[in-house]
């Protein structure tokens, strides 16, 4: 069989070229936790301007549509204070209004006179996927943060493959570091809430996949970019993917301050007496 399998009948095409990453670092499964906790534990407040797009569709549906990019504010103040403000390309008037308070939201779209206001969480899913957004999947997505007391924590390791900046063709074999974080087991059986995906060339966050209570990803964000904002290295670039809902958003931050006082007022939003505003579950 062997012949056959690697004699005249065979063909040969060109791959890329790949070859392992120039540093490696190995760390423990107590140490890449305390490391994420500590990046989260840094952050309190942040202040960003950003560049917001969205995608919406899928293979699926067999089309994807892409929305112009939108100018913007992230405001965030912990424990669950969010603010997202987008303006109109060029005329920067208000595109979108987004606050919670970790439990209510509210949302203010001044082009199309529409207001909503409701819970964190979604009961009644709408067909229109970036009508199921909400600002937790910002504030999951921004903060990457360790266990819970609840949860427990495993490590495995993988490769990933990667574009080598030295060399355009070639692709570059890259170790990480997974980490699951499950609920306590019931039984025999236990439940992914969250995997972080981290670089061994950096130790840094690249990935992380968020799970639904059926094992489903309901969010998965990536980071690239990184930059460092006073001794905060921090990604500039986010992509946000909800494959439930279809939709991906791609945050860039421009600018960034963190830790500085942010006064309750940065996350008051007023909507006109006038609109009249749909309950949203």
């Amino acid at each position: 069989m062997i012949p056959a399998l690697t004699g005249c009948m065979s063909h040969t095409r060109i791959v890329p070229r790949t070859h392992l990453a120039e540093l490696v670092i190995s760390s423990s499964l107590d140490q890449l936790i305390h490391g994420v906790d500590a990046q989260f534990n840094a952050i309190q407040t942040m202040k960003a301007t950003v560049e917001i797009s969205a995608t919406t569709g899928s293979s699926l549906q067999g089309h994807v549509t892409e929305s112009p990019s939108f100018s913007g504010y992230i405001f965030l103040r912990k424990p669950e204070d969010l603010r997202v403000i987008l303006l109109v390309p060029v005329l920067r008037n208000q595109a979108m209004d987004m606050v919670s308070d970790g439990k209510t939201w509210k949302l203010w779209i001044p082009p199309r006179n529409r207001a909503m206001e409701g819970t964190s969480q979604v009961t009644k899913p709408s067909k229109n996927g970036l009508e199921n957004l909400r600002p937790a999947v910002f504030f999951d997505s921004l903060l990457v943060r360790g266990p819970e007391p609840s949860e427990i924590a495993s490590l495995t390791s993988d490769i990933r493959l990667v574009a080598d900046p030295k060399r355009k063709k070639d692709l570059v074999e890259e170790p990480d570091y997974d980490i699951q974080i499950l609920s306590q087991p019931q039984g025999q059986t236990a439940h992914t809430h969250r995997v972080i995906h981290i670089s061994r060339t950096n130790l840094l966050p690249y990935q992380q996949d968020i799970y639904d209570e059926n094992g489903d990803i309901v969010t998965r964000a990536t980071y690239s970019n990184y930059q460092n904002y006073g001794d905060i290295p921090f990604p500039s670039k986010i992509v946000i993917t909800r494959p439930v809902d279809q939709y991906s958003l791609t945050v860039t931050i421009t600018k960034m301050t963190l830790n500085q006082k942010l006064d309750n007022d940065q996350f008051e939003m007023k909507i006109p007496d006038t609109v009249p505003i749909e309950k949203m579950n």
